[in-house]
């Protein structure tokens, strides 16, 4: 297989390791952010409205990190 055709694999898989790690550290900061603890309000307490924000919360940060490696 030539080198021309690793090359975008291989950015395909730094860039999606790159987005996931700046994806949890935005949401530890989160975590930091907010009084109770979040992933425990969602598991233990099923809480539904935290779950809806963190999932709005990822969605942004995911398009916000698409958006800057695209270009």
């Amino acid at each position: 297989m030539d080198l021309i055709h690793v090359q975008p694999v291989v950015n395909s898989v730094i860039f999606s390791f790159l987005g996931i790690i700046i994806l949890l550290v935005a949401y530890l900061i989160i975590e930091k952010l907010t009084p109770e603890n979040t992933w425990k309000e969602v598991g233990e307490k099923n809480n539904v409205a935290v779950a809806i924000v963190l999932a709005a919360f990822i969605i942004g940060i995911s398009m916000i990190i698409s958006a800057a490696i695209h270009g």
